[in-house]
């Protein structure tokens, strides 16, 4: 199964390609779409669909991660960032992509084990599992790649249930 993991954004998008197949993990490509801040916010939407896009087309995955988002203080942030997510969400509907959503609680489990675990730690044991030598920069795109770990390791426990089940 190959997998994009989006961290959403609208100043900064992490993405992240895996190879997941028979519970081992391949890192294709990974890094950022980056908009201004001085461009217009429908513009960097258009910027950041139109890069999404190419890469959806260049890797074809077979299914999309992305992050579930909660609101905290700042809602118009939040807004912009839901919107950002509305067109990639949108861009791999077109495409058939299977669209898989889990909370950061769910992330932090899957790759530490731990749901209350630090964002170093997610990051040093995504570093891990996927057999890199240094931990993705910026910092979105390593939280990309802990969503493609999450959404193989979830999976991957469904399949095996279906198994089991049989």
């Amino acid at each position: 199964m190959r997998i994009i993991g989006i961290d959403p954004g609208y100043a900064i998008v992490g993405f992240g390609i895996v190879d997941y197949i028979g519970g081992k993990f391949t890192v294709l490509d990974y890094g950022a779409i980056t908009t201004d801040k001085d461009t217009p916010f429908p513009q960097r939407l258009c910027e950041i669909y139109d890069d999404y896009c190419l890469i959806l087309d260049t890797w074809k995955p077979d299914a999309l991660s992305i992050e579930r988002l909660y609101f905290t203080n700042n809602q118009k942030t939040g807004i912009d960032v839901a919107q950002a997510r509305g067109i990639i969400m949108m861009a791999a509907q077109q495409r058939n992509i299977e669209i898989n959503e889990y909370t950061p609680l769910q992330v932090k489990q899957a790759v530490v084990g731990y749901g209350q675990a630090v964002k170093k730690q997610v990051q040093e044991m995504t570093r891990k599992i996927l057999k890199l030598k240094t931990i993705p920069k910026p910092d979105d795109t390593a939280d990309a790649l802990a969503m493609t770990i999450c959404h193989g390791q979830s999976s991957g426990s469904l399949i095996r249930n279906l198994k089991t089940n049989i």
